[in-house]
């Protein structure tokens, strides 16, 4: 049992994770800024009934608190409606970034449920106008995301286990070099 929780608030230069595994009697917690070195905490049980109760308490706890339920990475494997939102949240960014509304109510909270789907590393001071600096970053972060779904199809008509094990990632990495550069 694990679970892998973000929390993005653009504005207020929040951008971080917590992850949560439960092995046996042992509940793993790991917590850190999206990107950065993180911090881990091994909580041991005497059996796992105990550490699954803990799980579920400290995942309630995140969840009041604004964390919401998302992965580390996104790959070919990734649910593809997580990915189609992800393309529908950047769309609507899109005309915010054309007219430079980087203070734009919508635009950051948009901008913040995208990064929920994606995590991505933004550095230890979140600047909105920087994140796209125009529409050409926009398309670019499109392209890579449609590449994901494409990806999807072909090994839905090709379905040699060699093949699958070729899905193609975009993990923290990947953003990073191909992506963020610029940040």
């Amino acid at each position: 049992m694990e679970v892998y929780l973000i929390f993005v608030d653009a504005a207020q230069n929040s951008n971080k994770f917590w992850s949560a595994k439960v092995e046996q009697g042992n509940l793993t917690v790991e917590w850190g800024r999206v990107g950065y070195k993180s911090q881990q905490k091994v909580h041991s049980f005497g059996n796992a009934q105990q550490a699954v109760s803990k799980f579920h308490n400290l995942v309630a706890e995140k969840k009041m608190k604004g964390y919401r339920e998302s992965q580390p990475q996104i790959d070919s494997t990734s649910d593809s409606l997580e990915i189609k939102r992800a393309i529908q949240l950047l769309e609507i960014l899109r005309p915010y970034v054309a007219q430079r509304q980087f203070t734009n109510r919508n635009y950051l909270e948009t901008l913040n449920q995208y990064l929920k789907i994606v995590p991505t590393p933004l550095g230890m001071k979140i600047d909105p106008s920087r994140i796209y600096r125009d529409v050409a970053d926009v398309e670019h972060q499109l392209s890579l995301l449609n590449s994901l779904l494409e990806t999807d199809f072909v090994l839905a008509d090709n379905t040699t286990e060699e093949s699958a094990n070729n899905s193609k990632v975009i993990s923290l990495k990947s953003i990073g070099k191909n992506f963020w550069r610029h940040l």
